[in-house]
């Protein structure tokens, strides 16, 4: 029960900032926006959720245990043969499919690959960067695989493109 209160606390937050900062400003923009921003701040509070949390309550002792430094062999499970490494592998790429597909939708047709996907990376960096401290490892496998992820996201969003497109114009309609 202790455990559930600090992902409670967490979404309460994000919940929060929805309601108060972000869906005021995207509800201004129009239907077809609410909806692809809404989809992105959901995407990245999962993220958020898979990757880091709890958030808020950890951040009193984030710096009460030594830093884990990155793994900076890549592939290194695989190669080895450690553990569950092509089910991380495949995780690690599908979690970031959904931000290569989103991310061009929220910046109004401007993104293009190069990028989504640098943006892709810089996300990917800094929860790598940022797990140590959540007492979580990082390893540079799994900065390569979501951007792998990213990248085959964008390409979903290319082939995806006019059935979206479509369905935005027909949000503005209504």
């Amino acid at each position: 029960m202790k455990y559930l209160i600090k992902y409670f606390i967490d979404f309460t937050v994000l919940v929060f900032l929805y309601a108060f900062v972000f869906f005021k400003r995207w509800k201004t923009q129009g239907r077809g926006s609410l909806l692809i921003n809404t989809l992105m701040y959901a995407y990245l509070s999962l993220v958020l959720y898979f990757t880091m949390m709890p958030v808020v309550v950890s951040i009193p002792s984030m710096l009460d245990h030594p830093y884990k430094s990155m793994n900076l062999v890549p592939f290194i499970d695989v190669s080895l043969g450690r553990g569950d490494f092509l089910r991380q592998v495949f995780l690690n790429v599908v979690m970031t499919l959904p931000f290569g597909f989103l991310f061009p939708l929220t910046r109004d047709k401007r993104a293009k690959f190069g990028v989504t996907v640098f943006f892709c990376f810089l996300m990917s960096l800094g929860i790598e960067l940022l797990q140590p401290f959540f007492d979580r490892s990082s390893d540079i496998t799994d900065l390569i695989t979501n951007v792998v992820g990213g990248a085959l996201g964008y390409g979903l969003y290319v082939i995806f493109k006019p059935v979206t497109f479509w369905i935005l114009e027909r949000l503005k309609t209504r």
